[in-house]
């Protein structure tokens, strides 16, 4: 089923719609963004969505933005200890999987560089980031979070936000039901398998 029938009685007539370009990772994997303001529950949808999607044979890769990153290590680990002794990038391995610590010596990496270092995957979902120029889904929940992003950002292809703001709300953006994450998963395979959303271009994310 498509994202169509998922949610019929809420989409626009077609054509209608506001279209974005596919962007493509370094790997070839497409790139789609969550973005919102703090506390309007990317993260919880997120999850989500890599769970539907998983659930449906997707291999899936996640970027996710942090503005005050606590240390993923830990003080006498053994990696805590090599990074402490001077070690720029340390990598830690074990039979079920494994991890890169670098240390931003240069400052805050763009994500092109982040998107460039990650492995094969079906699809890059990115959390954060709303100032990407990457094809973009908005959460919203209200004035309450912040202003809706879509007015000023022509990436925001879609917008997921709850059923009494859908009513309301009045834009030339795809309306997805945030309650519904299997149907916001389905739009996003619309997207990158050039279905019912549209795709105009496609590009290599390089910036």
């Amino acid at each position: 089923m498509t994202a169509a029938g998922v949610f019929a009685s809420e989409k626009k007539p077609a054509g209608s719609h506001h279209i974005v370009p596919l962007v493509r990772a370094p790997n070839g994997a497409p790139v789609i963004g969550f973005a919102g303001w703090s506390g309007s529950g990317k993260t919880t949808l997120v999850t989500q969505v890599v769970a539907a999607l998983t659930a449906k044979g997707w291999n899936i890769a996640v970027v996710k933005h942090a503005h005050h990153m606590s240390d993923i290590d830990h003080p006498g680990k053994d990696s805590w200890r090599h990074r402490h002794a001077g070690a720029r990038q340390v990598v830690v391995a074990s039979p079920r999987r494994w991890a890169v610590i670098h240390e931003n010596q240069a400052g805050e990496p763009m994500l092109s560089e982040l998107l460039a270092a990650l492995q094969p995957c079906d699809l890059v979902l990115v959390e954060g980031y709303k100032r990407a120029a990457i094809p973009k889904v908005e959460v919203w929940r209200g004035e309450t979070f912040g202003p809706p992003l879509w007015p000023e950002d022509a990436w925001v292809f879609a917008v997921a936000t709850t059923p009494d703001l859908r009513a309301k709300l009045s834009c030339n953006r795809l309306m997805l039901p945030l309650e519904n994450p299997d149907a916001i998963a389905m739009a996003v395979i619309d997207l990158v398998s050039g279905g019912t959303i549209g795709v105009k271009t496609e590009a290599i994310f390089t910036r």
